[in-house]
């Protein structure tokens, strides 16, 4: 949890603990305000609940309307059923806010809870404080608002659920782009795979008879890029559910991490961020895919950075354990990147890569500020 989770909390907390010195003030304040004024600043006071109905939508109702009961009760009046008490009904606005929100945001059994607990606590604050011949009035009046509410609310969660199906979809339609797109780079790294074999094997047949030393070489070149092609290939075909609709790719070599100095130098020419490249351990040669994967991982998010950061210093660092490959860029600007819904799914689609080569990704803001990008992927046995 960072700093800024810590913060809402506290504020959320800080308003549940103000919530009954605001009612209070509203009520006893002042002997001279109207019934009518203090009924609306009981209902204002229900602004300090925010931070609470936002975490816990039923516990906020609770209490709300636990404090408008008590509200309602507790007013100062001069007779038993003085007019004082029913304009303070008026109170219960806020509790069918909340309740409105519930509906919108919570469970189908906590809107119901809700939707029981509201009616109840109105229908008791009526019976107990409204005079007798008002309570028909009050009750169709508050059950109108209260039918008012639950629409809203059910509306509401509608939007929502609506806007989350849209989003879901899209991070679909993310994830199965990004796998294509791996397609085609992996039917690029195999093409190149196979040309590379097919000459090496023309060389062998010419020679395998005047020079078998020269022919022993070209068998063990095809051996080396038919294994490592191979493996790349069950890594990476095994987690990709679709094939690519119709239409050839470029039959060129796959880029990788050797090519990282182009690409900052790109960027901090064409967008005018500076990257700082960091690389630690032995460094060696990669699997194709892993290295194709570590390269778009830095790329996307090097755009994230000129697109969202507003900065223009970033720092990739470059790890190579033992057993696995780092990678981490961070940047110092507004802690904002694409990956939520109407700005893009770059990170939806680095992580499938790191997922597809069974590594762990996360990205998000920093508690001190930016963003981080970070990914571990497992190196196969003949990398390590």
């Amino acid at each position: 949890m960072n700093a800024t989770s810590h913060s809402r909390g506290a504020a959320a907390w800080c308003g549940l603990v103000l919530y009954p010195l605001a009612v209070s003030l509203s009520l006893f304040g002042s002997s001279m305000v109207l019934p009518s004024v203090r009924a609306l600043g009981v209902t204002l006071s229900a602004v300090l609940l925010v931070g609470v109905v936002r975490r816990a939508p039923l516990f906020g109702l609770v209490v709300a309307l636990v404090g408008t009961l008590l509200a309602v009760a507790a007013q100062p009046t001069h007779g038993l059923f003085d007019d004082s008490r029913q304009t303070n009904l008026v109170a219960f606005v806020s509790a069918d806010v909340v309740l409105g929100y519930l509906i919108a945001r919570g469970s189908r059994a906590k809107a119901s809870a809700g939707i029981a607990l509201s009616f109840v606590a109105q229908a008791a604050g009526i019976a107990f404080f409204a005079r007798s011949e008002n309570q028909i009035g009050f009750g169709v009046v508050a059950l109108l608002v209260l039918l008012v509410a639950c629409m809203i609310g059910l509306l509401g969660r509608e939007r929502r659920q609506h806007a989350e199906a849209l989003h879901d979809q899209a991070v679909a339609e993310a994830v199965t782009a990004e796998r294509l797109r791996i397609a085609r780079e992996l039917h690029d790294m195999v093409s190149h795979s196979i040309g590379v074999i097919a000459i090496q094997s023309g060389v062998a047949s010419r020679v395998i008879e005047t020079r078998p030393k020269e022919a022993r070489e070209a068998l063990a070149a095809i051996e080396t890029t038919s294994r490592e092609t191979l493996q790349g290939l069950r890594r990476t075909l095994v987690a990709l559910r679709r094939a690519e609709p119709g239409g050839a790719a470029p039959l060129t070599p796959a880029t990788g991490l050797a090519d990282l100095a182009g690409l900052t130098e790109v960027t901090a020419r064409d967008a005018g961020v500076h990257v700082e490249v960091v690389r630690s351990g032995a460094q060696r040669p990669l699997p194709a895919d892993v290295d194709l994967a570590a390269y778009r991982i830095v790329q996307e998010s090097l755009t994230n950075v000129v697109r969202h950061a507003g900065t223009d210093t970033c720092r990739v660092l470059v790890s190579f354990g033992d057993t696995d490959l780092v990678l981490e860029i961070v940047d110092a600007g507004r802690g904002t990147t694409a990956g939520s819904p109407g700005t893009g799914f770059g990170i939806t689609g680095m992580g499938e890569r790191v997922s597809l080569l069974h590594g762990e990704f996360s990205a998000g803001p920093r508690p001190e500020g930016g963003f981080r990008v970070a990914a571990r992927i497992p190196l196969p046995e003949a990398a390590r």
